[in-house]
């Protein structure tokens, strides 16, 4: 009981998974309104979209290294570099693989329908995002490591 006790009173868990969990909140919200439709179970488990939840989550726990550790801590410096290496990967890699499936989406319909809408290929293109929304994440992660720091310590 002790362990689960500790496991749900350790701030570096708790911090990154309420960042990441506001950021799906919002999601949902966002791409109701950019897609006019709302499904919840898609928005909430999906990647991509506004704002990034990966960057959310690392950098709430950035936010709490720096609060708990010291900006010259080993614990902020490995934080920092994580956190900076998601953000990149999540506007970078990840989003240009979206960007690519959006086309090999539209080239495999025209060649096997002659109609777009009569073949869905599956290729997921909504994986990554943009420079706007690692920092929209962000920003929502650092905010929510500032808050909980105040709360549960």
């Amino acid at each position: 009981m002790t362990a689960i006790k500790n496991l749900f009173g350790n701030y570096f868990i708790i911090a990154p998974a309420t960042a990441w969990f506001t950021a799906q909140i919002i999601k949902v919200f966002t791409g109701m309104f950019k897609k006019r439709k709302f499904n919840l179970i898609t928005l909430l488990f999906s990647n991509g979209g506004m704002p990034s939840s990966h960057s959310a989550a690392v950098c709430a726990l950035a936010a709490g290294s720096v609060i708990r550790f010291g900006v010259a801590s080993f614990e902020c410096a490995i934080c920092g570099i994580f956190a900076v290496i998601v953000m990149m990967d999540a506007s970078g890699v990840r989003y240009e693989t979206g960007e690519q499936a959006k086309i090999i989406n539209k080239i495999t319909k025209e060649l096997f329908s002659g109609k777009t809408e009569d073949i869905n290929t599956g290729l997921k293109e909504l994986v990554g995002h943009t420079p706007f929304q690692v920092l929209m994440g962000a920003l929502l992660g650092i905010a929510v490591g500032i808050l909980l720091s105040f709360v549960m310590h």
